[in-house]
């Protein structure tokens, strides 16, 4: 059952389609996750370029957007994905193994760890040296003086 697309449909799929083609990760991603909201044509994107003969980049964030589906559209995804495992090309087969892995939970990215900077060693030191209060009056008026103790709140 083809549904019929109104201009304005047709018009942001074409833009999202460009922007997941983007050599810049980060913009291919939010186009794919918007894709992934757009359920049967998101996933005819989405599926054309994680099959066809793009970049890296454009298949990563395909995979990402297969993973972002939700509801009905997961289950779909999933299939697509597990197509991907057996293709021919090697970069759509790993892409879509790692995306399976991390839907079904079998795969967890670390973080990266932090470097410390350099300069200095590993300790960090205190740019001010500590020092202590003298108990004993050095006839300073701004010297410490204790506060007489007593046992009387009010008189």
């Amino acid at each position: 059952m083809e549904r019929k697309r109104d201009e304005a449909t047709i018009e942001k799929l074409k833009q999202l389609r460009m922007k997941l083609m983007s050599e810049n990760i980060s913009h291919a991603r939010v186009a794919a996750f918007q894709l992934s909201w757009l359920q049967e044509d998101g996933m005819a994107v989405l599926q054309e370029a994680l099959f066809g003969n793009y970049s890296q980049t454009t298949k990563r964030a395909a995979a990402y957007g297969m993973r972002s589906m939700r509801g009905r559209m997961k289950k779909v995804a999933v299939e697509v994905l597990e197509k991907g495992v057996a293709h021919q090309d090697r970069s759509t087969s790993e892409i879509s193994k790692t995306s399976l892995g991390l839907m079904r939970g079998e795969i967890t990215i670390k973080p990266p760890k932090r470097r410390p900077k350099s300069g200095g060693g590993g300790k960090h030191r205190s740019k001010r040296a500590v020092r202590s209060i003298p108990s004993q009056p050095n006839g300073n008026s701004k010297s410490y003086h204790s506060k007489p103790t007593s046992n009387r709140r009010h008189q």
